[in-house]
């Protein structure tokens, strides 16, 4: 039997077994040590259950493996996916002793055979919680390590940003979908790599896909993979990152810039974990735990019919929103001094910081472009600064944005309006790092007609896809 301060501590468990008389023997024994204890008769039952609590999982979950509808292998992995830390106990008859060492394979935690044993059983579970409790410890003291590894990036003690990486370290031990909203330039991937450092899938690949960046075909190819001949100018088979990132986590950037087509297939594998290559007809399964962000407001776009409503559900599981800079003016300045130390550093640059005059421009600023513009602006004040700390002026430097009277003047001269407006377009492409989508922000215009705008002024970069080939997964630029 169970220790009597082994009774005292708490623990959820679940018990799912269809012969009700062995189903309320073994729960009753089991409350005798822990008073949480949930039962079900079939599998089906269960995983609603399991659905039911994915904000607070089950510790241990005792199921037959043999259950009407969805079997005990079907609970195990629905236990799996909401939560790696819940140890599964799988009970079975002699015949099945096979099954149950395959379960064991897929992440079953121990199995135990029928007739049951009652000692035996608590005596399991009992362990069960004790490598729940471990799991737990070991999660939290890497989301601590993650955090302070983080902390170099994640820069600023404002209310809302402390929220959204507290509730970045809470969710990143369980295996849920992730949606992380905000604007252009808040920091959505060091979030996603946050939840991923402090997850137990440390250890295996973060997966990153830009979904702005491809057309629709390419965009398939580079998640799925695609066979040898699936289209012309594929010569050998690829793998896609679903692959990849098997076992670790895939942030998917921009997710609401994928297609109709896409999302259907999006969908299918977050319900079933199971896709295949373009021009495959092998199902393949994956294990990759889905982050995904966007700058736009999805609920809008499913209102409009641009994305689908029930893939909305599916990535909207956990919603984790980074404010714009305007709204925690607070982040302001531990962020400028961040980045000029940072930058003084790389540069080995003599830069101590800020003058107050500099200090207050910078308050004063509303900063669209959010953290990449500031980090950028920044960057570019290190590099000029004549003297010890940056100055106002050497802000002005850096953009009309940041000059000291910002509205523009027309020379006594005069200027060539499409000159300056080619300029306008050229500054603010690579104040982004050429993304065109940032630059559309900045400029406050839609991406259609900064397209148009750069076609009409024959404005290239090495990095856009208009000079590459279709093999490696690049095209025309959009």
């Amino acid at each position: 039997m169970i220790a009597s301060g082994e009774r005292s501590r708490a623990a959820r468990i679940l018990v799912v077994e269809d012969n009700d008389t062995l189903r309320r023997g073994v729960t009753r024994a089991l409350r005798e040590a822990w008073s949480d204890v949930d039962e079900v008769a079939t599998g089906d039952a269960a995983l609603e259950q399991i659905a039911n609590t994915a904000g607070s999982p089950y510790d241990v979950i005792l199921t037959d493996l043999r259950l009407p509808g969805a079997d005990g292998v079907d609970v195990l992995r629905a236990a799996r996916d909401s939560d790696e830390r819940t140890s599964v106990l799988i009970m079975t008859g002699y015949g099945s002793i096979e099954t149950a060492v395959e379960a064991m394979r897929a992440g079953a935690f121990d199995f135990v055979q029928k007739p049951l044993d009652l000692e035996q059983i608590e005596l399991r579970v009992a362990r069960g919680v004790a490598q729940r409790r471990l799991l737990d410890e070991v999660v939290e003291l890497r989301a601590e390590q993650a955090a302070r590894n983080a902390g170099d990036k994640l820069v600023g003690d404002s209310s809302a940003l402390r929220g959204a990486t507290d509730l970045a370290r809470r969710v990143a031990p369980m295996r849920t979908t992730v949606l992380i909203t905000g604007e252009t330039g808040t920091g959505k991937e060091l979030v996603a790599s946050l939840i991923h450092a402090a997850s137990p899938r440390a250890k295996r690949p973060l997966v990153t896909v830009n979904c702005a960046a491809l057309p629709e075909t390419l965009l398939e190819s580079e998640l799925f993979g695609h066979e040898r001949g699936a289209f012309t100018g594929a010569d050998q088979r690829r793998v896609g990152r679903f692959e990849e990132a098997s076992g670790g986590t895939l942030f998917l950037d921009e997710i609401a810039e994928t297609s109709a087509t896409t999302q259907a297939k999006l969908l299918r594998v977050l319900q079933d974990q199971e896709f295949h290559r373009l021009g495959g007809t092998k199902v393949l399964r994956t294990d990759a735990r889905i982050v995904s962000a966007t700058n736009c407001d999805l609920e809008e776009r499913v209102r409009s019919g641009g994305f689908r409503e029930d893939l909305f559900f599916r990535l909207n599981v956990i919603r984790i929103h980074l404010p714009p800079l305007r709204e925690r003016p607070e982040d302001l300045v531990a962020l400028a001094h961040h980045f000029s130390d940072l930058f003084a550093k790389e540069q080995s640059r003599p830069v101590r910081g800020f003058t107050e005059a500099a200090l207050q421009q910078i308050r004063g600023e509303r900063w669209p472009g959010n953290v990449r513009e500031l980090r950028n602006t920044i960057e570019r004040a290190v590099l000029l600064a004549e003297g010890s700390r940056i100055d106002v002026g050497d802000l002005a430097d850096c953009g009309p944005g940041l000059a000291a009277d910002a509205r523009p003047r027309l020379p006594t001269e005069g200027l060539s309006l499409r000159d300056m407006e080619r300029q306008l377009v050229v500054e603010a492409l690579e104040r982004t790092g050429y993304v065109q989508k940032d630059a559309a922000v900045l400029l406050g215009i839609s991406r259609r007609k900064l397209n148009y705008m750069i076609q009409r002024m024959r404005i290239t970069h090495a990095g856009w896809r208009r000079n590459r080939g279709p093999e490696t997964g690049e095209g025309e630029a959009p």
